[in-house]
């Protein structure tokens, strides 16, 4: 594995979806898995340094409403103006995690949808990412699945990901082993190591 053609992504480990205070802790959606995710990433992301990718799930503001998708809005009715706002304390990564090398926010599932994460990736000279986030059967699996069908290479870090019900992340990590490489946050570690 090539250091420099290597990027780390996380997907929307951001304060709105992990703090308690967050809109989702507001809205009583947490569990265990998802919280102990920084502390999990953190080697990683301190090993990576110059290579961080933070993808931030992004509610843009109209007034006092949120320009939203419709689908979305059923999903999570309880979603309202401010959370997830450009440049708020909820669209920020968590503090854990420090400052991301490289910030793409994102308005859907996937963060290749409408954004700038494909330029940012070719501009890098990134053929290859190790993929972390949340959550694993939403905006993990499209994003990972859109950069396949652009031929990035991907690991998806099995513990490095989460679902608010486990039994999801299970789920969706069975169906990405058939599409990409499944692996942990030690052997990357081991792997960016070994890259020097």
């Amino acid at each position: 594995m090539s250091a420099s053609e290597t990027a780390l992504l996380m997907c929307d480990l951001q304060n709105d979806f992990l703090h308690p205070k967050g809109a989702y802790g507001r809205a009583g959606i947490g569990c265990a898995e998802v919280a102990a995710l920084p502390g999990r990433v953190l080697p990683l992301v301190r090993a990576m340094r110059g290579r961080v990718i933070a993808t931030q799930f992004t509610l843009v503001p109209d007034g006092g409403e949120v320009l939203i998708s419709p689908h979305l809005k059923r999903l999570r009715p309880f979603l309202q103006a401010g959370d997830f706002a450009p440049g708020s304390w909820g669209q920020a990564v968590v503090e854990a995690l420090g400052p991301a090398d490289f910030l793409v926010e994102k308005i859907a599932y996937s963060a290749f949808y409408m954004s700038r994460l494909d330029w940012l990736l070719r501009r890098l000279g990134v053929t290859r990412l190790l993929v972390c986030g949340v959550v694993t059967n939403g905006g993990v699996t499209a994003t990972v699945r859109d950069a396949l069908v652009r031929d990035f290479e991907v690991t998806v870090l099995e513990d490095g990901c989460a679902a608010f019900e486990p039994a999801s992340h299970e789920r969706a990590i069975a169906a990405l082993r058939g599409a990409c490489e499944v692996g942990s946050v030690a052997r990357a570690l081991e792997r960016v190591s070994d890259a020097g």
